[in-house]
């Protein structure tokens, strides 16, 4: 017996797998009539019977499709929980109202596990215009908020849901949808009221001293820090055209409501939540490029710092050169003067017979004018008298 139950969920387990695998490539919710399978039988009405049919085959459709989505966000494929569940609130043929809410709740945990902030948020605010009551939405939208550090939005959640447990405490129920199946414990709603407090005080004490101007924009629109500037455009492009106030209330037309007259009070609460959010991704984008403007701005300037830095060392070659080329040209132009002497010094030297000439007699001699240089010349050994011509020449 606990082999075949061993077997039994291990069936299971594997067709669950299989299920996930095959029906990421099928098409919308949509399905084909009886009456449209054949394009050469003229179009009939169909009975009641095939109706029924027709509704219970989409109603098992979505069920498998959401237990897909729940089997892949239970695993960790967050990205085929997001498709799975995309399948179901994108499609043709509309959903029960409390259905979608639970899968547009699904999906929020998914893209907050995936990282997607905006995302999370907005699908937090589908299911709280579906659901007003939602606890889990508000618990995870203020935790997103939160996590952005946008304090003022997160208390405000966090004081409607006090709200809620505190209407749970006082009639044993919450207004609208039956507050059970929001996995609700009478007996746990005093602890949580107690961290509810706890978490709202800190809050409190954060905007008291000034945090609410350092929103996390970069986590909100999904781009790391240090981006370059076409990669906030794009993000922010797709976050726009996703997200506009005008297109909040699309989601509408593929929900069945109980009653109709509650669909003006969704699309109002749509259009609200949407407007707030499409306004912070505004703020957030301005600020986002006002610190790329800057930070491109200070590496220009450490750019022309760094050339300037480099210019002294580059400078003194150059006024090596031109210093060496004016000494050369004064040793050019003394030579010039001095060469005539010496060539006629070392004519006469040759013309003459070496002889010793006694170094004692220049020692200590400072000549004052050329006729002491004449006869210094002469003691050295010289027979003709050097003719030197007297005209206040000093040396």
């Amino acid at each position: 017996m606990e082999d075949a139950m061993v077997l039994l969920q291990t069936g299971k387990r594997l067709a669950s797998a299989e299920f996930r695998r095959r029906s990421i490539c099928w098409s919308d919710d949509s399905f084909t009539l009886l009456s449209e399978s054949s394009s050469t039988s003229p179009p009939r009405n169909l009975t009641e019977g095939e109706n029924f049919t027709h509704l219970l085959a989409h109603i098992k459709l979505l069920l498998r499709r959401r237990a897909a989505a729940i089997a892949a966000l239970d695993a960790g494929l967050y990205s085929e929980s997001i498709r799975h569940f995309s399948k179901i609130v994108d499609g043709r043929r509309p959903a029960p109202q409390g259905f979608l809410a639970e899968c547009y709740m699904h999906r929020a945990t998914a893209y907050r596990s995936a990282g997607r902030i905006a995302e999370a948020i907005a699908d937090c605010n589908k299911t709280l215009a579906l659901e007003p009551s939602c606890i889990q939405a508000l618990e995870t939208r203020a935790a997103l908020l939160e996590t952005v550090r946008c304090y003022p939005d997160s208390l405000h959640d966090l004081e409607h849901l006090k709200l809620l447990y505190n209407t749970i405490l006082r009639d044993r129920k919450l207004p609208g949808p039956a507050w059970k199946r929001h996995n609700v414990k009478y007996r746990e709603i005093p602890g949580k009221l107690c961290v509810l407090t706890t978490k709202t005080q800190k809050l409190k004490q954060k905007i008291a001293n000034g945090e609410t101007g350092n929103v996390d924009y970069y986590g909100l629109i999904g781009v790391r820090r240090g981006c370059t500037r076409s990669e906030l455009d794009r993000a922010h492009l797709l976050l726009c055209l996703r997200y506009k106030p005008d297109r909040a209330s699309s989601f509408i037309d593929r929900c069945e409501f109980t009653d109709q007259n509650e669909v003006d009070s969704v699309r109002d609460r749509a259009k609200m939540s949407s407007l707030l959010l499409y306004r912070l991704i505004q703020k957030g984008y301005a600020a986002v490029k006002g610190i790329i403007a800057e930070e491109a701005e200070a590496a220009e300037k450490r750019r022309k710092n760094a050339a300037v830095v480099q210019a002294p060392v580059q400078t003194p070659m150059h006024k090596v050169e031109e210093q060496k080329a004016v000494k050369k040209a004064v040793m050019v132009k003394i030579t010039e003067f001095t060469e005539p002497r010496a060539l006629e010094k070392s004519k006469i030297t040759e013309n003459t017979e070496p002889k010793p000439v006694n170094s004692n007699a220049y020692q200590g001699v400072f000549c004052r004018d050329l006729a002491a240089v004449g006869n210094l010349l002469t003691r050295a050994g010289f027979n003709h008298p050097i003719p030197v011509k007297y005209e206040a020449l000093t040396c």
